[in-house]
């Protein structure tokens, strides 16, 4: 009997040194914000316009002229066969939808490109976000927006900024 109360007061004892030692820490940093001093990023305006220049409004000059041309070949009945208009009787509603729906199409396809493009920058941020967890002993790491209230000693705003060898504007002070 006296052995299994030595067995379970030394399990107790482990239990309880594992469980004090494991302390959880948080921290928090608002990711966007280090999104948005990446060098990266102030270039991503002009991509964009490029982009929508070269990619995005030739499409839509494209499907007006095609529209146009299939819209004055199904009109003109007289010369149209009948299996040729059937055709583009077919083709003629995907064409208006794409007019119509033009500026949703363009919000779309320019998101694609911005997601694509920021792709590796939120990737480099989130590496730099984990490094300083890692040094600084965080075992969680939130989104700023998640919190309503914070300590600011657990932000990580500037410390993932120094990572990054980055500098925080002096209008924007770290943690707020």
């Amino acid at each position: 009997m006296k052995r299994i109360l030595t067995v379970m007061t030394v399990a107790t004892a482990i239990f309880l040194s594992t469980t004090a030692g494991a302390q959880t820490k948080f921290g928090y940093i608002s990711v966007d914000n280090v999104v948005g001093l990446m060098p990266e990023t102030a270039k991503l305006d002009s991509l964009l316009e490029r982009f929508q220049a070269d990619s995005i409004n030739p499409q839509y000059a494209q499907i007006v002229s095609l529209y146009q041309y299939k819209d004055s070949v199904y009109r003109d009945s007289l010369k149209t066969p009948p299996a040729v208009r059937k055709q583009i009787e077919g083709e003629l509603p995907t064409l208006i939808y794409q007019i119509q729906n033009w500026q949703q199409i363009v919000t779309q396809a320019t998101e694609s490109k911005q997601n694509e493009l920021l792709a590796p920058v939120y990737r480099k941020v989130y590496d730099a976000i984990k490094l300083v967890a890692k040094e600084k002993g965080y075992s969680h790491v939130f989104n700023k927006e998640a919190f309503l209230v914070a300590p600011d000693g657990d932000d990580m705003l500037t410390a993932v900024a120094a990572k990054l060898k980055l500098t925080i504007p002096k209008q924007t002070p770290a943690g707020k």
